[in-house]
């Protein structure tokens, strides 16, 4: 039963990072940026995933 629960855990994580790249991609952020975040969230999956949900490009568009 654990094993199954980690895996669907797994899978959503995998889906959520897959989201983040593309949303990283198709942002207005320079190159350098988007290198950046694309590293953070490949090395550190859900860390940097939540990093980036919370500071990534549209949470900086909302506040300037």
């Amino acid at each position: 039963m654990d094993i199954e629960i980690t895996g669907i855990g797994g899978f959503i994580l995998l889906v959520l990072n897959i989201w983040a790249f593309v949303s990283i991609i198709s942002s207005n952020a320079s190159t350098g940026r988007k290198v950046i975040w694309c590293l953070l969230v490949l090395i550190l999956p859900l860390i940097g995933f939540l990093i980036w949900l919370f500071a990534g490009p549209r949470g900086a568009r909302h506040t300037a």
